[in-house]
């Protein structure tokens, strides 16, 4: 149950993408006949007309390759496993880190991430899309038990209610 609870955030990395030779991420706004609306995750929130023939990755579909019996993990669950040990930004910098100090990184959230697939350059996008989403989407790390509220606010409501209702009948 509750890993299902803590995912529901994750499930807003649909509307967020990576478009081939363009940094950053970008969230997807709509559809159009000429490609796609999307607008930068960043301070300036441009949005662009991304052509049908970008690659467009949407990061709900994007995993990391493993050795362990599942043949990848999904990058939400990644993300979730870096704010649990990193909090809300990974301080590592990125232009002065050595391979060994990124290994180490993905190594900590991930031991068996595939070292024969999982290359430099995606520990770096790893790192920085995480920080991105962080900053300008803070909602995707937000654990809603809209269950549990589910459970208990009838029972506290109910006498609250019939209470309220005694007292009115009281009063007419």
């Amino acid at each position: 149950m509750s890993d299902k609870i803590e995912t529901n955030g994750m499930d807003l990395l649909k509307e967020i993408a990576n478009v081939s030779g363009k940094g950053g991420l970008f969230r997807i706004l709509k559809p159009s006949r000429a490609g796609v609306i999307v607008e930068s995750l960043d301070e300036k929130r441009e949005k662009t007309l991304i052509g049908p023939t970008a690659r467009v990755s949407v990061l709900k579909d994007v995993s990391i390759f493993t050795d362990g019996e599942e043949e990848s993990v999904p990058l939400a669950d990644v993300f979730l496993k870096i704010r649990e040990i990193h909090g809300e930004q990974v301080s590592i910098d990125l232009k002065a880190s050595s391979d060994k100090d990124l290994i180490e990184f993905l190594n900590k959230i991930l031991p068996d991430f595939d070292r024969s697939k999982v290359y430099i350059s995606d520990i770096k996008k790893i790192i920085t899309w995480y920080n991105l989403l962080s900053k300008y989407t803070p909602e995707l790390f937000v654990s809603s038990t809209p269950e549990v509220a589910e459970e208990t606010a009838p029972v506290a409501e109910e006498p609250a209610a019939a209470l309220k209702a005694k007292k009115e009948k009281a009063k007419a």
